[in-house]
């Protein structure tokens, strides 16, 4: 079993940079897909939108259309720490951002961290 912790998130003016960071503890993190969900007002954290996936074979990296060229995924499994680099955010990125970890059958969920784009 893993537990997610997130932290980094805040306002931001459109066009400035925001990092999160999401630190695990509890099962080894270099075998779990980490990923990175942003959940809308009102919208079930399930239902959310996949921002980026980091795969723990193969170190296969996907973003979605909405943030490719501006976000940046990344782990440290020596730190047990998933990143995720915002830059050139948007109003539209306004979301409550999620860590994910899968293996296999088994999810985790992070506490999320809010992320307000807004000037």
């Amino acid at each position: 079993q893993v537990q997610l912790v997130e932290s980094g998130g805040g306002l931001v003016q459109p066009g400035g940079s925001l990092r999160l960071s999401c630190t695990a503890s509890g099962d080894s993190f270099s075998n779990y897909h980490l990923s990175w969900f942003r959940q809308a007002p009102g919208q079930p954290r399930e239902e959310g939108e996949l921002v980026a996936l980091f795969t723990s074979i193969a170190n296969y990296i996907k973003y979605a259309d909405s943030v490719k060229g501006r976000f940046t995924i990344s782990r440290d499994n020596a730190k047990n720490t998933a990143y995720l680099q915002m830059n050139n955010l948007k109003p539209e990125d306004t979301a409550v951002y999620y860590c994910h970890a899968q293996r296999g059958a088994d999810r985790y969920w992070g506490q999320g961290t809010q992320v307000t784009v807004s000037s």
